[in-house]
């Protein structure tokens, strides 16, 4: 199991597995969740600055708590959340090619999961999938 804290408190526990197949049938369902930490991590963002005004620290609340509900349901599909800036949405899949644990790796941008790295790797050092797995 691959286990780490991220921020807002959510401790990110990853012990499936996921086929290159299997991550992008859940990808309609994982689509929709990144596109509401995006609007919802954004919009925080927005806040955080004016932190100090009385009625954006309840909305800061508010927001917090919606993104660790968000977070909890990409780690129930067995998948998590990367893009802590809400930039691009990354979402990593436990998986194992070649004999190696790695992550698939997906970004909002893009219409199926066809990259991955290795767990001490990053988004830079992605490597398509081979062809005979995305079958």
């Amino acid at each position: 199991m691959v286990a780490g804290p991220g921020p807002y408190g959510i401790m990110v526990h990853m012990t499936r597995r996921f086929t290159p197949s299997q991550a992008n049938r859940s990808l309609p369902l994982v689509k929709r969740i990144v596109a509401d930490i995006l609007e919802k991590g954004r919009e925080l963002k927005t806040l955080t600055p004016r932190s100090r005004q009385r009625d954006s620290g309840q909305r800061i609340r508010e927001l917090e708590r919606e993104l660790r509900d968000l977070m909890r349901e990409l780690d129930a599909i067995g998948c998590s959340y990367k893009d802590w800036g809400f930039e691009i949405g990354l979402v990593d899949f436990p998986a194992r090619i070649d004999g190696r644990d790695v992550l698939l790796c997906w970004r909002s941008d893009e219409p199926a999961v066809t990259h991955y790295h290795g767990h001490k790797d990053g988004f830079a050092d992605r490597r398509p999938i081979p062809a005979e797995l995305l079958g």
